[in-house]
């Protein structure tokens, strides 16, 4: 009996590459069509759709369709976020029991910082993120971490479609003033985020270096105002410094390597 839950196009379009998968020198329309059992014009449809969006290509001489740079992008950005969490997690459990406070891994996507690891400090207080939560990075620390060190243009870039996301009057909307506060950032090598995404919790939040000088993510603690005081701030962010500095590390960055300018960042 059907699943009630199951989307008919989306499971033939993921059989379609789940058997590309299988096949080394690609398939034709009609391969993929006989193989699944498919009618012809609706694998058309789902494979010019797929390629479309570059998650497929077609050899324009034998007809057989490819996996796209995009899939191929995606499985390996899968892949190094997994190895990245696996590194990372021994160093973000030790920076929660030193601080008492809940740790956030995030990498940068367009606009937005997406949480790819987190560890929930003990307490009656549950913060309200989850892995795979996405965030305004003009409103976190984590965000506004990874955007400091962003080539100006794809910052520019980022938010020309788009005006800067506001959830309450402490939220930065302006570019010029972003501008100024990534620089500031840049600066301290930390980033503050003062009520700025939810009034009532503050952030930290310090880029995660890789071997080639690359910025591929950021660490942040995060707590209430009374936890993350102003007074507590400098200290906290020492902290969380010294925590960036031993992940990155581990994936082979080596002190002194900025000296030829900022980090390259990593996105998308």
């Amino acid at each position: 009996m059907p699943n009630a839950y199951c989307v008919p196009s989306l499971s033939r379009a993921l059989r379609i590459l789940e058997l590309l998968a299988q096949s080394r020198r690609g398939l034709t329309l009609s391969d993929i069509s006989r193989k699944l059992a498919l009618p012809k014009s609706s694998v058309h449809l789902l494979v010019k759709t797929l390629e479309l969006m570059g998650y497929l290509k077609n050899n324009r001489v034998n007809g057989k369709y490819h996996f796209g740079l995009k899939l191929v992008t995606l499985s390996h950005t899968a892949l190094e976020n997994l190895d990245l969490r696996e590194q990372a997690r021994p160093f973000l459990h030790d920076l929660m029991l030193t601080t008492g406070l809940t740790v956030h891994m995030a990498i940068l996507e367009h606009a937005e910082a997406v949480i790819i690891e987190k560890v929930e400090a003990p307490g009656m207080l549950r913060l309200a993120t989850w892995v795979g939560r996405r965030l305004d990075a003009n409103s976190s620390g984590v965000g506004k971490a990874l955007l400091a060190f962003a080539p100006e243009t794809n910052t520019d870039q980022r938010f020309t479609a788009h005006p800067l996301a506001r959830h309450n009057r402490n939220t930065i909307v302006s570019p010029d003033r972003l501008a100024r506060e990534l620089k500031k950032v840049r600066e301290l090598g930390y980033a503050f985020e003062d009520e700025e995404g939810e009034i009532g919790f503050r952030c930290i939040g310090v880029p995660i270096n890789d071997s080639g000088n690359r910025v591929i993510a950021a660490i942040s603690v995060a707590g209430t105002t009374a936890q993350i005081s102003k007074e507590r701030v400098g200290k906290l962010a020492s902290t969380v410094k010294a925590t960036a500095l031993e992940i990155s590390a581990h994936l082979g960055y080596k002190l002194g390597s900025e000296a030829d300018g900022h980090a390259e960042i990593l996105s998308s």
